[in-house]
């Protein structure tokens, strides 16, 4: 699992959802994962959710932290068993974190503080791969729903950049290996 910190700001705006976008903007080749920070504006036909997009809904903050992440060789199902676990991570860390007493919940790819939604999230296929993006409202001014972002909860862009990201982006590539390392050290039952 290949992970990467990009310093570079980059508005998402869904079309960066796309096979090969890891390869082509960053140089990271296989399946990986990158963060970035920046805007987010994703317009209803840029929507690859068809409940949202049939409803007219768009996804808009004025800075999140983006996670984006392109997986080879697997299913959508394990791909969006992945990005549970990602989410499932985050709200981990945020919960363990000295620097919010918020309690963050989990609904299904999704995280909440006091029904103020934390984050968006959405995987989906390409003929190659699975791709995955993970946004964590910064500052969620502009968003069409009830939304808080990490700045609200005490969390500031260098102790993001120093600490959060990294360890985040480290607990994950964790994960994924030992689930990979779990699958060759067992015992086939006959």
């Amino acid at each position: 699992m290949i992970i990467h910190f990009s310093n570079q700001e980059l508005t998402y705006t869904g079309q960066e959802l796309r096979p090969h976008f890891l390869f082509s903007h960053f140089d990271l080749k296989g399946s990986g994962i990158c963060a970035f920070i920046g805007p987010c504006h994703v317009k209803t036909e840029h929507l690859v959710d068809w409940e949202d997009r049939k409803q007219g809904d768009f996804i808009k903050a004025k800075l999140m932290l983006h996670f984006l992440s392109e997986f080879f060789c697997m299913s959508l199902k394990e791909a969006v068993l992945l990005q549970r676990l990602f989410i499932a991570k985050i709200a981990e860390k945020l919960n363990f974190s000295k620097s919010s007493s918020h309690m963050i919940i989990r609904s299904g790819n999704d995280l909440f503080i006091n029904e103020r939604k934390l984050s968006v999230s959405i995987v989906t296929s390409s003929p190659v791969s699975q791709l995955l993006h993970i946004g964590v409202n910064l500052d969620p001014e502009g968003a069409p729903v009830s939304a808080i972002g990490l700045f609200e909860l005490g969390l500031s862009i260098s102790q993001l950049k120093e600490r959060f990201i990294p360890e985040i982006l480290e607990d994950f590539a964790k994960e994924f290996e030992g689930a990979s390392f779990a699958c060759t050290k067992v015992r086939p039952v006959i």
